[in-house]
């Protein structure tokens, strides 16, 4: 099996939930638990945390010495990029030819999600797969699985502020260029909310892992489930926030480009 290549992308200047990647859950940095969750994935890989250049982060490259966990740093804005050189830093052997994009504002990620939409990737022999296109699962566990020649043509031809900061967009954009997959759950879980942007959102995480812990760290999807069908109210928490805010906002923002190009 090609070597896969888990590329977590993580940053402390978030606009709307500063520094919150290091903010602890249960003594530990939200980040530190979500690379542990990390650890039980059963597909041979290696794992790099992707940070910006900025002095702003700085503490999550001491963090990932603590926890031998290999960092490069890039550029804070255009994401792709520092993808792109984040898997060429890395890429030893060159051997890599899969690789997984996950963001760090995602501690509740399920590994075996991340195993089940890997497996579909290899089978379909795709050159991009997600579960998340469309969502059937929360948000706060999706998962992207493309190949490096896709990965390294979105960093040649993206222009897009929304293609270069959210590093999938010009894949998903150009079905021309790119064969791609979907993994479906069943039933459709899309209804929730598992990620971290907001101060609601830690809190329903930080609830999550108070109550499932304790008794099981590698707690998974269905546990949670079941966790919230008993407590239905953590569900109400954050079920205001709309879903891919951030990226609405960057394709928005895309609109002036979109239009001096039809000018011309």
């Amino acid at each position: 099996m090609p070597e896969t290549l888990i590329i977590l992308q993580a940053r402390t200047s978030s606009s709307r939930l500063p520094n919150k990647v290091l903010m602890p859950i249960l003594g530990k940095p939200m980040l530190a638990q979500q690379i542990d969750r990390l650890s039980t994935i059963t597909t041979p890989h290696k794992l790099i945390v992707a940070t910006s250049s900025q002095t702003s982060d700085d503490a999550i490259e001491q963090l990932c010495q603590q926890l031998n966990v290999h960092c490069f740093r890039g550029s804070l804005d255009d994401v792709l990029a520092r993808y792109y050189q984040a898997a060429m830093a890395f890429d030893y052997n060159k051997t890599t030819k899969n690789i997984v994009r996950l963001t760090g504002d995602c501690p509740l990620i399920d590994s075996e999600i991340i195993d089940k939409v890997i497996e579909l990737f290899i089978q379909r022999k795709v050159d991009y797969c997600s579960n998340c296109a469309p969502a059937t699962l929360p948000d706060g566990l999706d998962v992207e699985v493309f190949t490096l020649s896709a990965l390294e043509k979105a960093y040649q031809l993206a222009q897009k502020p929304s293609e270069r900061e959210h590093v999938t967009p010009f894949i998903r954009n150009n079905p021309k260029l790119f064969k791609v997959a979907n993994y479906t759950h069943q039933p459709d879980l899309s209804q929730y909310r598992w990620t971290v942007d907001q101060a609601e959102d830690f809190d329903l995480v930080t609830k999550i892992y108070q109550a499932l812990y304790p008794d099981n760290a590698d707690f998974k999807l269905a546990d949670i489930v079941k966790l919230i069908k008993q407590q239905p109210e953590l569900a109400k928490i954050n079920q205001h926030i709309i879903r891919n805010e951030g990226l609405i906002k960057s394709e928005l923002a895309d609109q002036p480009i979109k239009s001096m190009m039809q000018e011309k």
